[in-house]
């Protein structure tokens, strides 16, 4: 997956931190996939990185117009079906972050 290409700044970004349980693989690969498709449909989404590590860590970081964009992805009745099954079954940890990007630099 690419860098994503993002305006500049002020936008906002939603980190999610998770270590991934080892039941039902399957399950939530196919709801990875489908939420991603789901939140490229999201108005006011910018783009989107992730990367998992072989021991389950993995790191999503996701970038938004506005706050209220996030709070309407959040909101999303599919996202949070799968949000309950992601605490109930795939995450054995996790963290949620959201922050202004007040700052960007690159090559």
């Amino acid at each position: 997956m690419p860098i994503a290409t993002t305006p500049s700044p002020p936008y906002f970004v939603v980190v999610f931190t998770s270590q991934r349980a080892a039941s039902d693989a399957a399950g939530y690969d196919q709801a990875a996939a489908r939420m991603m498709e789901l939140a490229v449909q999201q108005p006011g989404f910018l783009g989107v990185e992730t990367a998992r590590g072989e021991d389950g860590l993995g790191l999503t970081v996701s970038y938004w117009e506005s706050r209220e964009a996030i709070a309407n992805w959040k909101a999303n009745g599919e996202h949070q079906t799968a949000q309950a099954k992601g605490r109930e079954t795939w995450y054995t940890d996790y963290r949620l972050r959201i922050a202004k990007v007040e700052r960007e630099a690159g090559a």
